[in-house]
């Protein structure tokens, strides 16, 4: 097997931006999660992936503004 290691040289701004992608995509997971779990112990059935992106724009990103940043 072979493999490529790649070292991307960026600014502090994309620095910063690559930052916010992360943070707002491991928010966006651990909230879909969570969402996931309660709603399986609860009714014994999982939500649909776009269930979950309609309860994200509906209710998450109206109360962080900073998801629309990225």
């Amino acid at each position: 097997m072979e493999s490529i290691k790649t070292k991307l040289k960026v600014n502090n701004y994309q620095k910063n931006l690559l930052a916010k992608h992360a943070g707002v995509g491991s928010h966006a997971y651990n909230w879909g999660l969570a969402t996931c779990i309660t709603e399986y112990e609860l009714t014994k059935k999982r939500p649909s992936g776009i269930t979950l992106h309609k309860r994200l724009v509906a209710k998450i990103k109206s109360q962080n503004p900073w998801y629309y940043e990225v």
